[in-house]
């Protein structure tokens, strides 16, 4: 009987100030995830935000783009800019649930987002 409850001990992860050793929190983790996603795309964020907030760049793209409105103009670097802020939170959420089903979900939402952003960018 020693032996089992000594086995049972082993099997059981130490406490090291507060934290499972080696697991740490799926939440923190998340975050840490989304924060480094979100460093990879502060910089196409900003670009959206740019690109969003001040119509006379749409000369820069020169085309087709040339003849669509500037209110489709905006509001489609809008839902870009929001899409790609969008992108660090979903993936810290997955890395936080830590489910293959989550995991699918987010997937399929960024290439929802990914598959609508080409579709709009061609209405022009």
């Amino acid at each position: 009987m020693a032996s089992g409850k000594q086995q049972q001990r082993h099997s059981e992860p130490e406490l090291h100030g507060g934290v499972l050793a080696g697991n740490g929190s799926p939440g923190l983790w998340g975050a840490l995830i989304g924060l480094i996603v979100f460093v990879f795309l502060a910089v196409p964020i900003s670009i959206a935000v740019r690109f969003a907030t001040h119509p006379a760049t749409q000369q820069l793209f020169g085309g087709r783009l040339e003849e669509a409105t500037t209110g489709a103009y905006v509001a489609f670097w809008w839902v870009v800019a929001i899409g790609l802020f969008a992108i660090p939170f979903l993936i810290g959420w997955a890395v936080a649930k830590r489910s293959g089903r989550t995991l699918a979900i987010i997937i399929g939402i960024v290439a929802a987002f990914f598959i609508a952003i080409l579709i709009l960018g061609q209405l022009f």
